[in-house]
């Protein structure tokens, strides 16, 4: 996933995009209200943490913007603790959560998930090669014949294909599909990979999924 942050308190925005990006994501920081503004109307972007206080507009007065322009990226507001009214405010404005300051960086990664998994999703399919994915229905197909994908396997093949050509982590991986509920040294994940390869690439003589040993996964684009 791809996060913005906007924080006028450069440290502290520093070391949020640090702890998101070791954690498999990308992240980029913004500084003040109009250029998180603009930032956070690129499509890419899969949710937004940012500070109610901010210079040159406020962050209410930026989720509101964003609502207005029919915008649907997930915001996380930072707020005071004392400020309840600027929590409620931003609610009113569009805010999807907020978390009061001063927080554990694991939370705010986990609301951030939970958010961006929130967003509605377009309805259009993944395609790499002759593997097609529909996350609206939940269903799969390789050359034409449907896949008998569980939860979690089909989770981890839409990561894989959302991301296919560049290396997903093990780590990125427990986070997004298991919700970090298993522990980075089980061997879950692989076990699932395993899995998915007996499904997806076996069968059809394929061999789309490469093992980058200490790194993580890649789904090949060629086919």
């Amino acid at each position: 996933m791809h996060f913005l942050v906007v924080e006028d308190e450069v440290r502290l925005a520093s070391l949020i995009v640090q702890y998101l990006s070791e954690s498999g994501h990308t992240a980029e920081a913004r500084h003040d209200g109009p250029s998180g503004l603009e930032a956070a109307r690129d499509p890419r972007v899969d949710a937004v943490v940012m500070d109610v206080m901010l210079p040159g507009m406020d962050g209410v007065t930026v989720c509101r913007t964003l609502r207005r322009e029919a915008r649907d990226v997930p915001v996380v507001l930072l707020t005071a603790r004392s400020a309840i009214n600027e929590r409620v405010a931003g609610l009113d404005a569009g805010a999807d959560d907020y978390l009061v300051k001063p927080f554990a960086l694991e939370e705010l990664s986990a609301r951030l998930r939970a958010v961006a998994r929130r967003k509605p999703s377009l309805g259009s399919r993944l395609e790499v090669g002759d593997l097609v994915l529909d996350p609206g229905q939940r269903r799969a197909w390789r050359a034409g014949v449907e896949l008998d994908l569980s939860r979690r396997e089909f989770a981890v093949l839409e990561i894989l294909m959302e991301n296919a050509g560049w290396v997903v982590s093990r780590g990125r991986l427990l986070d997004e599909a298991w919700d970090g509920e298993a522990d980075l040294q089980s061997n879950s994940v692989d076990v699932h990979i395993s899995k998915l390869r007996s499904k997806i690439d076996k069968p059809f003589g394929r061999d789309s999924i490469t093992t980058l040993r200490g790194t993580g996964y890649r789904l090949e684009t060629r086919q």
